[in-house]
């Protein structure tokens, strides 16, 4: 299994798009390249962002960008959806190498690369959100989310 983090806006509709996704074993609600270890605290210039593991045999890092850029604006600076603030930012987050030149040559491959805004970042920390935010929409499936319903069941 691999590892990569996406940042979409409010990680509750990423969460439970990409938990449908063909090959993808495992995700979670957490937050990326943030300063401190806590949940605790001001702000610290994390993303909000869910923790995908997927088998690579099944689904390529490519493909699951592609996937990534259907729930996403990809223009948008610190917004989706009614969600405002840096937290909400767009990005693809990794400690493996392959995976970030993957996600670069996707967006380099698009006629509107020079428009996406998209974070294409190592991953320099993780913190797993609190367990209200774990599979949110699933528990609580009338909270807001930025995400169409028929794109987050799209691959149900």
């Amino acid at each position: 299994m691999e590892t990569v983090y996406f940042a979409g806006g409010c990680l509750w509709g990423v969460q439970a798009f990409i938990k449908t996704l063909p090959g993808v074993t495992f995700t979670e609600a957490g937050r990326a390249n943030g300063t401190t270890t806590t949940l605790d605290g001001d702000y610290d210039g994390y993303a909000e962002c869910v923790k995908t593991e997927f088998d690579p045999n099944v689904v390529s890092m490519r493909e699951l960008i592609g996937y990534f850029f259907e729930i996403i604006d990809p223009y948008s600076v610190n917004k989706q959806g009614d969600d405002v603030g840096e937290k909400y930012r767009t990005g693809v987050y990794s400690k493996n190498e392959a995976h970030l030149i993957d996600a670069k040559a996707f967006i380099a491959a698009r006629p509107d690369a020079d428009r996406i805004v998209v974070e294409v970042l190592p991953l320099t920390n993780y913190v797993r959100s609190a367990e209200e935010h774990q599979d949110r929409l699933t528990r609580c499936p009338d909270d807001y989310c930025h995400i169409p319903e028929a794109l987050l069941t799209k691959y149900k």
